[in-house]
């Protein structure tokens, strides 16, 4: 049985005429930046996560950089990013001419650990950055009790976890305002590059609206230095077809994660993913982690199975961050996640057949590599 890491055809196939029909109808309005789709968008997503504003830009990055230059972080201020992330989150940072400095995360769930967050803080320290990585919701409220001790913003990374909660309220909810991606393969993706920003903040969203668009509501007349990152119209027409499914796609993805849980208890040297006490994921991702890494995904590519390794090199150890001088060995927490995670299949359409194969072959694999022990 071929088992991809991603396949859209469960997702796409009905809705096929539904999306085409809303590129035509886009198409034909010859309206095609910051137009109707956009503006509907916008009211559905708000509604979706429940809070008063969405403004639509080019992407997940995107979101997180005009995010920030909303709260005028900029140079001289740090923001409190994840050790582990995906690069964007720190590069948002560095885009405002801010620094990010990083926090390591808690071993269990490969989030931000609040815990740790005290021993970051100096009297330059503006935001705290939460990524819930995988879909793994953060534990918001004592990320949120920590800001407000200390008169930081909050700016959620919910690119990963579109539909979590904790403690019963919807990431990217929870800041004073969150960043989120619908790069295709996202819990909800569009059909190229588009990302959003979600605030209760109605003076920060006028702010975002005038930054995405060269710093101007009045055409030629600019009053910020802006951006074009415009959420496009026909990926804003996609999103409306898909979203009313989202919720649906969301279960799917917790019955495989459930699944997954059951077929894969107890392989010995097998760690699973870790749900923070009222925490309840989006399921990206399912990440397991163990030392035999690398001859797990050949096993798994041997037998036709897809995997990916989400992320292999920490961002402190990218060339891109040398200058901050943080060598091998300085985030061990981190540097071990990428060394030993290791993303299996998970995606709406999968059966718990498809799980039940994988889950033979990581078996498999354990029992072989204990036996040479």
């Amino acid at each position: 049985m071929l088992i991809p890491f991603y396949s859209f055809t469960a997702q796409h196939d009905p809705l096929r005429a539904d999306v085409l029909a809303a590129l035509a109808e886009v198409y034909d309005t010859h309206w095609y930046v910051l137009g109707e789709q956009v503006r509907a968008f916008e009211t559905e997503y708000s509604a979706f996560n429940g809070v008063g504003h969405t403004v639509g830009v080019g992407n997940g990055l995107e979101a997180l950089t005009l995010a920030l230059r909303g709260l005028s972080i900029g140079p001289g201020d740090e923001v409190l990013v994840p050790s582990n992330t995906y690069i964007a989150t720190w590069l948002a940072v560095s885009h405002v001419g801010a620094t990010p400095v990083p926090v390591e995360p808690d071993l269990a769930t490969s989030n931000l650990d609040p815990a740790r967050l005290a021993a970051a803080l100096t009297s330059r320290t503006r935001v705290v950055l939460p990524v819930h990585l995988y879909g793994q919701p953060c534990r918001m409220l004592e990320i949120l009790a920590f800001a407000g001790q200390h008169g930081l913003f909050v700016v959620e990374d919910n690119a990963q976890a579109q539909g979590a909660t904790f403690a019963g309220q919807l990431t990217g909810s929870f800041g004073h305002a969150s960043a989120t991606s619908f790069y295709p393969t996202k819990n909800l993706g569009a059909l190229g590059d588009a990302g959003a920003i979600t605030t209760d903040d109605a003076d920060l969203a006028r702010r975002l609206q005038q930054l995405r668009n060269y710093g101007s509501t009045q055409k030629n007349h600019h009053e910020l230095l802006g951006y074009n990152s415009r959420l496009d119209e026909l990926q804003a027409a996609v999103l409306r077809v898909k979203l009313p499914y989202l919720t649906a796609w969301l279960s799917q993805r917790r019955q495989l994660a459930a699944w997954y849980n059951e077929y894969l208890a107890d392989v010995p040297g097998l760690r699973l993913p870790a749900v923070a006490a009222g925490a309840e994921p989006a399921w990206h991702l399912y990440v397991v982690h163990t030392s035999h890494r690398n001859a797990l995904q050949r096993r798994l590519a041997a037998a036709g199975i897809g995997t990916q390794v989400h992320y292999p090199v920490p961002p402190h150890l990218q060339p891109a961050y040398a200058y901050l001088d943080l060598a091998a060995g300085a985030l061990p927490i981190a540097e071990d996640l990428a060394a030993t995670c290791l993303s299996l299949p998970l995606w709406p359409g999968m059966t718990e057949a498809m799980v039940a194969t994988v889950a033979r072959v990581v078996r498999s694999f354990a029992a072989e590599v204990s036996g040479l022990r």
